[in-house]
């Protein structure tokens, strides 16, 4: 029968036109039909094809490399040299400076636009498949390696956007205003042209160039306003740059006058306190202080590490847990109901599955909903923390400028530069970028955690009204956590009324063998309560290290051992370079020596009688000669009395280094 048959299938051959047939294809393919292909863009991400813009990054790489190269050597002869050969052509070329970051004269606004497109070319290096835009790598060993060498070319290419400022000539914000148009014109040409891309998300690498785009755009703003300001003259040429700060600092400090009123401290309201510790988070600017350009720069960085880390973390989990809701079968939910992890009525004769695909489909979006939550939580929070530190940047750098060294730390520090001082200052913006991406990382994974079991152990089950586990173990448990609870509240009864004595200016502890008799009667009790409090310590101490964690200016670790945070350990030394090198007093001083107006210049004469004459000075009166020098001896010891740190850069303290040592009397570090 069988050879039979073949044979007769061999006799008579199909039909290819039955193949053809819409009817017979379209029960074969019938799975296709309720599936709609009009989202399946929206949905799957790889399905976008590979654009290419007109300019393509190597192509841009490859022009304005060599232009950034060309407009560095060019203004580098615009520069003197300070040390090597100053003798040598009158000085040039010299070193360009991207900016002072120990003065106060550069402009924040370019400073932190050039470490923005820095920091986010830094994150599209890391996920990039071509690091480096000039050439592939070979291999997927060889990335590495290209990785490396991106790392030090992307700030080399984007150094000039930068340097072309401290050049202080026209020709060097002309060079600025044309970098920064061309690299602005080519970024948003390619975005324009290619606005999705396959990566992660056709969203995302449009997205995470938002910061780089808006830096552009300011610096493209910037340098053509600083040119005309140049052109017009109105810039001050003669006035040494930084020094209206520094006078506006010694104004403010010499302008303040002792509060007057009763010193008896006043009891605050609970309200009054809640008010002032909000206050406390929202950083409001005083007249004469400004934050110094490095913390301004770190907190940027901060900021915009937030923005790239959430950006990833945001469409790196919902279109994937989008795509899983979508495409949620019925045979995936009887794995699920077999398992036990969607509930069901009759879960060993599997019926309709529609009411379970229905649960497992809120299931995931609950989880969704949990995840945006908690990533907008931590964003909220560790922008919070960051506003925080500037309040806390500018109370310890006064408290040092004043020279109160333990206010700030926790034992005497000389406030010196050093080696590892210096390094820790190099680096103190980068450490404070990796922090916040490190913070944002953790307490992301806690609080969606947190949040999930919060959802599923209370919110659904009340919900639906089924049973949760936390609901019975406290069913099961209550007379357990009700004889807890009786015990916290006897031995807070007993303490108040039998084992304290109120007198009239103090307390005194009182039935001292009851007071034995209880302790040891609840030995056992309090040893669950000391098991429930250290469960308590974890978590809170967890919490709280989690949202403080991109803080550098306090220590995750306890007095004694906080040298060993690397974060604090790096602020610590950060600020003594801030206020040796920065003390703006010192420099207001400075400054005003330097602008102090010189004699008028001794005509000339040939007959050596009247050049003696003209030499002849004045000499003041011995009274005024006296009444000049006490004032300035007062005004000297007043400015060390009201800034101490100073003492060490007196010129006898220079001069000898144990009398300086004796003046601070600070052990060294």
């Amino acid at each position: 029968m069988a050879s039979n048959g073949s044979a007769g299938i061999r006799d008579f051959p199909l039909d290819p036109g039955i193949f053809l047939d819409e009817d017979l294809g379209s029960d074969w393919y019938i799975y296709e039909s309720t599936e709609s292909a009009a989202p399946s863009d929206d949905l799957f991400p790889g399905v976008i094809p590979e654009c290419h813009p007109t300019v393509s990054p190597r192509m841009y790489h490859t022009c304005m490399a060599p232009i950034s190269l060309a407009v560095i050597l060019a203004l580098s002869f615009l520069v003197k040299r300070r040390r090597l050969h100053r003798s040598c052509c009158n000085g040039v070329p010299g070193l360009l400076s991207p900016a002072n970051f120990l003065e106060e004269e550069s402009s924040r606004g370019p400073a932190v636009a050039v470490f923005g497109i820095l920091f986010s070319s830094l994150c599209q290096l890391v996920l990039d498949k071509e690091p480096l835009p000039l050439a592939s790598p070979s291999s997927h060993g060889a990335r590495e390696y290209w990785k490396i060498l991106a790392l030090l070319y992307y700030p080399a290419f984007y150094f000039p956007l930068l340097a072309c400022a401290t050049s202080r000539h026209r020709l060097g914000y002309l060079a600025g205003s044309l970098l920064a148009w061309g690299h602005c014109l080519v970024h948003v040409w390619q975005k324009v042209e290619c606005p999705h891309s396959p990566k992660i998300h056709r969203l995302y690498s449009l997205l995470s160039h938002v910061p780089t785009v808006l830096s552009l755009i300011l610096l493209s703003l910037w340098y053509p306003a600083l040119l005309g300001r140049s052109l017009r003259g109105d810039s001050p040429e003669r006035e040494i740059p930084g020094s209206g700060y520094y006078r506006k600092y010694l104004k403010a400090v010499l302008s303040k006058r002792g509060q007057k009123g009763s010193s008896v401290p006043i009891e605050e309201s609970l309200q009054s306190r809640i008010r002032s510790y909000l206050r406390s988070y929202i950083y409001t600017p005083e007249e004469g202080f400004r934050i110094p350009l490095k913390l301004v720069v770190s907190l940027a960085m901060a900021v915009i590490a937030v923005y790239q880390v959430a950006l990833l973390l945001l469409v790196a989990f919902v279109p994937t847990i989008q795509i899983i809701r979508v495409g949620m079968t019925k045979d995936i939910v009887v794995l699920l109901v077999q398992f036990g992890l969607v509930p069901s009525d009759n879960p060993a004769v599997p019926g309709d599955m529609e009411k379970e695909l229905r649960t497992v489909r809120h299931y995931l979006w609950s989880l969704e909903v949990c995840y945006i939550c908690s990533l907008a939580l931590c964003c909220l929070l560790t922008g919070a923390a960051l506003l925080r530190t500037l309040g806390a940047h500018r109370s310890n750098l006064r408290a040092l400028y004043r020279g109160s060294v333990l206010d700030v730390f926790s034992e005497p520090r000389s406030l010196r530069p050093s080696r590892s001082a210096i390094v820790c200052w190099m680096s103190f913006a980068s450490f404070q970028a990796a922090f916040a991406c490190l913070g944002l990382l953790i307490q992301q994974v806690i609080f969606f955690l947190c949040s999930v079991a919060f959802a599923f152990l209370v919110v659904i089950p009340l919900q639906t009204g089924t049973g949760s586990l936390l609901f019975g173990i406290l069913r099961n448990m209550w007379p357990f956590w009700l004889a807890l609870l009786v015990a916290i509240l006897v031995q807070h009864l007993l303490a108040h009324s039998q084992f304290l004595e109120q007198h009239s200016l103090r307390k005194e502890l009182t039935n001292r063998r009851a007071l034995y008799i209880v302790t040891f009667l609840l030995f056992p009790t309090n040893v669950l309560l000391g098991v429930l409090a250290g469960v308590w310590r974890v978590v809170i101490s967890g919490l709280y290290n989690a949202v403080q964690f991109c803080r550098l200016d306090i220590s995750l670790l306890q007095r004694g051992v906080e040298t060993f945070d690397p974060g604090y350990h790096s602020y610590c030394h950060f600020l003594k370079v801030e206020v040796s090198q920065g003390h703006p007093l010192m420099k207001a001083f400075c400054f005003l020596l330097l602008q102090r107006p010189e004699l008028p210049a001794l005509p000339r004469d040939t007959r050596l009688e009247e050049g003696l004459h003209l030499l002849h000075h004045k000499h003041l009166a011995p009274g005024k000669a006296r009444i000049r020098r006490i004032r300035a001896r007062w005004c000297l010891a007043y400015t060390l009395l009201r800034n101490p740190s100073l003492s060490s850069s007196r010129k006898t303290a220079l001069a000898d280094a144990s009398a300086n040592g004796a003046q601070l009397g600070v052990p060294k570090p």
